[in-house]
C-alpha cells in the first residue's frame, strides 16, 4: 500500500498522453507525481516507503510499477531521478565521456553490479558522474525505454544555483535522504562546497554540518536550508536549531503549481521528484 496518495478530481487516466510523469526511484523508496502539462499542475502524487526500515529489492519496485494502473500508461514525458550517495563532479571542460568509470573509480568504490552514469549541469558547469545498481537502473530501461535517469542532485543544483544568486554571502542548503546526506554551500552566487556523508544519527548529521561551518567560517547567524527526509520539529530541525538561528525549508521552485490537495503536504520532502519538471535531457 502507498505510504501517500494524493490526487487531484481532475485526474484522468484516460488523459496521460497531456500529462508528463516524474518518477523516484531507489531502494530507500518509490514514488511518482503527475503534472497536467495543460495547466502545468501537479495533480497527484503517489510514494512507497519500504516497511520497518528496511529496503526495497528491484522485484519489489517491478511489482509496484506493474500493479499501478497510471504507471503502465503512455505520457506526454517521462523522468526518472534515482537518488545515490556515489557521485562525484567533474568540470565540464575536463570530461571524457569515455572515461566516466575512471573518473568515478579514482574517487568511489564501484560495486559489481553498478552502473555509471553522467548527468551535465550548468551552473556549475560539470558533470555528475554516479552510480547506480543495475538492478534498478534496467528497471528503468525496462518501463521507459530512452528516458535517461537523473541524478537527485541534477534537480536540486538547478534550483540552488538560482535560489543563491539572491544571497551575498553563503547559501547553505542541506538534503537528507534515508541513510545519507548531501550539503552543498554557494558562495556569491558559486558553488564553494559539495559533499556527502553516510550516517547513522542525528548527532552525524549535526557533527559533520557544524564542523564544515567550523573550517568555512560560517557563523551560527547562518540560514540553513533543508530538503528532503526531515520537517519542522522533528530530531533533525530541533538539534540543528539550537546551533544556528535561521532554518528553512526549501520547497520545489518552477514553471509550475500545485492541486490544492497538496497544500497539507510537506512539499521539500520531494523537492527533487516535483523539479524533474524543470529538467531536461
Amino acid at each position: 500500500m502507498p505510504t501517500l496518495e494524493l490526487f487531484d478530481e481532475t485526474l484522468d487516466i484516460n488523459s496521460t498522453g497531456n500529462y508528463e510523469l516524474s518518477v523516484q526511484m531507489s531502494s530507500s523508496g518509490f514514488a511518482f507525481a503527475i503534472l497536467d502539462s495543460i495547466r502545468n499542475k501537479y495533480v497527484m502524487i503517489r510514494s512507497t516507503d519500504p516497511e520497518n526500515n528496511r529496503y526495497l529489492t528491484a522485484g519489489e519496485i517491478e511489482d509496484l510499477i506493474l500493479h499501478d494502473d497510471f504507471l503502465t500508461k503512455k505520457y506526454k514525458k517521462v523522468k526518472v531521478v534515482m537518488p545515490s550517495a556515489k557521485f562525484t563532479l567533474v568540470p565540464a571542460p575536463l570530461f571524457d565521456p569515455a572515461k566516466k568509470e575512471e573518473y568515478f573509480s579514482f574517487n568511489l568504490t564501484r560495486d559489481d553490479n553498478d552502473v555509471i552514469v553522467s548527468n551535465r549541469i550548468s551552473d556549475p558547469d560539470a558533470y555528475i558522474v554516479f552510480s547506480e545498481p543495475g538492478t534498478i537502473y534496467h528497471l528503468a530501461e525496462k518501463f521507459w525505454p530512452g528516458v535517461f535517469p537523473f541524478h537527485h542532485t541534477r534537480p536540486l543544483f538547478s534550483q540552488l544555483s538560482q535560489g543563491s544568486r539572491s544571497v551575498s554571502g553563503n547559501y547553505v542548503h542541506v538534503h537528507v535522504e534515508k541513510d545519507f546526506f548531501n550539503i552543498i554551500i554557494y558562495t556569491g552566487g558559486s558553488l564553494n562546497f559539495s559533499n556527502t556523508f553516510t550516517y547513522r544519527n542525528i548527532s552525524d548529521i549535526l557533527y559533520f554540518v557544524l564542523n564544515i561551518f567550523r573550517v568555512k567560517g560560517i557563523g551560527n547567524d547562518a540560514t540553513i536550508h533543508f530538503s528532503g527526509h526531515t520537517g519542522k520539529f522533528d530530531d533533525i530541525s530541533s538539534g540543528f536549531a539550537m546551533y544556528v538561528r535561521n532554518i528553512i525549508f526549501t520547497e520545489p521552485s518552477g514553471n509550475f503549481t500545485f492541486s490544492y490537495v497538496f497544500n497539507e503536504l510537506e512539499l521539500h520532502r520531494y523537492i527533487n521528484l516535483f523539479n524533474l519538471a524543470n529538467c531536461e535531457s
